[in-house]
């Protein structure tokens, strides 16, 4: 591939709602959650929808995980895709034909709301109550018996005591 350049082409613009974070490889992580726990707690949003594609997936699922912690009783949807992107490659030699490659790349959608969603979805998760802290129990580990040591010496080597 060391003949050919990757041709860029411009990417379609969608709109992205006011509720909609997509989450890139790149992005800090604090950065996503301050932003989303400022939609839902600040701007008092229903819901916000966290998307990302590729490497940034694990990413995502860390962020929902992190803010279900951070914000109590949050519903969750998740829905897994995939889609198909084709990068086209231009000759740098003569001679040689334009290459197209399709890669078919994973796509998470992960949306949060503080309103309950529809409970027969794949991908629902109910809301994690805070639980209250659990008594501490202080066991104190009791020690085997110990048992007398035979001395070593050449005339025991041989005989096995049980």
């Amino acid at each position: 591939m060391d003949r050919y350049q990757k041709v860029e082409k411009p990417k379609p613009e969608s709109p992205i709602n006011e509720n909609e974070i997509r989450i890139t490889s790149q992005g800090a992580i604090r950065n996503y959650i301050n932003y989303a726990i400022a939609l839902l707690q600040d701007k008092h949003v229903k819901e916000i929808v966290l998307k990302a594609m590729g490497q940034a997936i694990s990413k995502t699922v860390a962020i929902a995980e992190i803010l279900k912690k951070r914000i109590p009783r949050l519903h969750q949807d998740t829905s897994i895709s995939s889609v198909s992107i084709t990068d086209v490659w231009e000759p740098i030699e003569e001679g040689l034909v334009p290459v197209e490659m399709t890669r078919h790349v994973s796509m998470i959608s992960i949306t949060l709301s503080t309103r309950e969603l529809n409970k027969n979805s794949v991908g629902y998760q109910a809301p994690h109550y805070a639980e209250q802290p659990k008594p501490q129990y202080h066991y104190q580990q009791q020690q085997p018996p110990k048992q007398g040591r035979i001395p070593y010496n050449a005339v025991n080597e041989g005989v096995f005591l049980n």
